[in-house]
């Protein structure tokens, strides 16, 4: 199981950045994506982004594709999300997932890929 926690949400006026962090604990090795989802009041929780760990190989929403990076600090066992040009419609809690064990090509947009997930952390967005 991997262990994750996020931070870095806050309030931002629109068009304005925020940085988001994940960081991982536990068996952090066994990993072969990371990903970042929101989800909005009323809403389901949506695919923003994702990283192979092996590869590292990058994925992007339609809808952030641009305006957002995921990275990550093998060192720190960290993953990053830079977000930039936020929009009101960005405003969401945004949660961190790992998935564990067997590799398959294509899944990472799926939230039941993913078997950890963090707390969240709220991003509001201010128009």
């Amino acid at each position: 199981q991997v262990q994750l926690v996020e931070s870095g949400g806050g309030l931002v006026q629109a068009g304005g950045s925020l940085r988001l962090s994940c960081a991982a604990s536990g068996r952090t090795f066994s990993s072969v994506y990371m990903g970042w989802f929101r989800q909005a009041p009323g809403k389901e929780r949506e695919f923003v982004a994702a990283l192979s760990w092996n590869s590292g190989n990058t994925y992007y929403a339609d809808s952030v594709k641009g305006r957002v990076t995921i990275s990550r600090d093998n060192t720190k066992n960290t993953v990053y999300l830079q977000m930039n040009s936020l929009k009101p419609e960005d405003t969401a809690v945004y949660y961190c997932a790992a998935r564990s064990g067997k590799y398959y090509s294509g899944i990472y947009s799926l939230p039941y890929a993913y078997d950890s997930w963090g707390q969240g952390t709220q991003v509001t967005v201010s128009s």
